[in-house]
């Protein structure tokens, strides 16, 4: 079974890089029609140019899993700001980054912010999260990189879960078949459990991300190992393996907050676990550390079990 780390977004070891760099809407509106248009070219092209880096940085410390930034290209979805063509403008710098990715045989995915809900009562949300979609979508088009996913959670609980479940299925099949295709679930750290979002999955046959910290922190009496086997075949039909995410709690108060660090103990339970599903897994490491966090949960693995095989310096064989 091999086992490959990831982190998200930011690479806090190359200070004062970023690739989700901003605009805001208020400072756009001051700005004259060719100055917006101008700034938004100059805060997308340093983004585009750092991303380049943080995947070259990924592929000189052998990370081959990597969360890329939602606020790549800013304000793309805004309502207001039609005049952005980032795709044509974009097209040739993203090739090259999505070149790299693929050359070095490395995993990217996005998760659009919470605010995206499928299965909202308003109109105007359901149809503002297909825009974000869509947009995600165009990242991973203009990257070339179709094995790219999008996680989202199951969204809203008004009106009761059931009811919200259907309201998620029926808006689900209004959106492309080629974002369904990258739309995968995670379960929720307060509403929707691992059993709920898997059966959900299941009806829409997408693959689940596992998240084993919401896990901890919203069993609802399930026992995961239970669910693991079924919950790791719902990616059976996929190009890349199954998914995961861990993290530990910052505080004891606090358990759904997310820490600087893991505990490796997480991940050695969790790890147990998984053995039970029999596949490679990609795990996702969600530390406010970000890659800093990863590399000293590779380097405390080492001090813990010397006698995991490493195939290299983030991938290990159990």
């Amino acid at each position: 079974m091999k086992i490959r780390f990831g982190y998200v977004a930011s690479a806090l070891n190359l200070e004062g890089i970023t690739s989700s760099g901003v605009l805001t809407f208020s400072r756009y509106k001051k700005l004259s029609p060719d100055d917006r248009i101008n700034e938004l070219k100059r805060v997308t092209m340093s983004n585009i140019k750092a991303l380049e880096t943080i995947i070259k940085y990924n592929i000189k410390n052998q990370i081959h899993f990597y969360r890329i930034t939602s606020k790549l290209f800013p304000l793309a979805t805004h309502p207001e700001v039609t005049e952005w063509n980032y795709k044509d403008i974009f097209y040739k710098e993203l090739v090259d980054v999505g070149s790299l990715i693929k050359k070095y045989d490395m995993r990217v995915d996005t998760h659009p912010d919470h605010f995206n809900v499928i299965n909202s009562l308003k109109e105007t949300v359901v149809s503002s999260t297909i825009k974000e979609l869509e947009y995600h979508n165009n990242i991973f088009e203009l990257l070339d990189y179709p094995e790219g996913k999008m996680i989202l959670h199951l969204g809203s609980t008004q009106g009761g879960k059931e009811q919200s479940i259907e309201r998620l299925v029926k808006n689900f099949e209004t959106i492309s078949k080629d974002i369904q295709s990258k739309i995968i679930l995670e379960n929720d750290d307060k509403t929707f459990n691992i059993l709920e979002t898997l059966s959900t999955c299941q009806r829409l046959n997408i693959p689940m991300v596992l998240d084993y910290h919401h896990y901890i922190c919203n069993k609802g009496g399930i026992i995961l190992e239970d669910y693991i086997h079924e919950i790791l075949e719902t990616w059976r039909k996929q190009a890349l393996p199954p998914k995961v995410h861990i993290s530990s709690s910052r505080e004891e108060k606090n358990k759904m907050s997310h820490s600087d660090y893991l505990d490796p103990k997480n991940l050695f339970d969790f790890l147990e676990i998984l053995k039970k599903g029999e596949r490679d897994v990609d795990v996702m490491l969600e530390s406010k550390q970000k890659d800093r966090a990863l590399f000293r949960l590779m380097k405390e693995i080492r001090e813990i079990d010397k006698n995991i095989k490493w195939i290299d310096e983030t991938t290990m064989e159990i």
